[in-house]
């Protein structure tokens, strides 16, 4: 089964509340995955705060082209909420 993101919310610099289409939602510190030339412009709060699921690619993205597979988000969040 594909994952998918179906919302995001701006927690804290670096860290996102995402929900995911198997009903759970997990808090995502990204602090440590703000390097290289697509991700090092997050790092400023202003840009990462404007985190939106993408209506196409149904994951976390930014205006600046910066994604974030949702697989990726998955494994790296950590649960808060489950809904059956």
């Amino acid at each position: 089964m594909s994952i998918h993101v179906t919302d995001v919310r701006y927690l804290r610099p670096y860290v996102l509340r995402v929900t995911f289409s198997d009903g759970v939602t997990k808090d995502v510190d990204l602090e440590r995955e703000l390097w290289g030339e697509v991700f090092e412009p997050l790092k400023d709060e202003s840009l990462f705060r404007q985190a939106r699921v993408g209506l196409e690619s149904h994951t976390v993205e930014w205006p600046n082209g910066a994604d974030l597979a949702p697989e990726f988000l998955y494994e790296s969040g950590r649960t808060v909420e489950t809904i059956s």
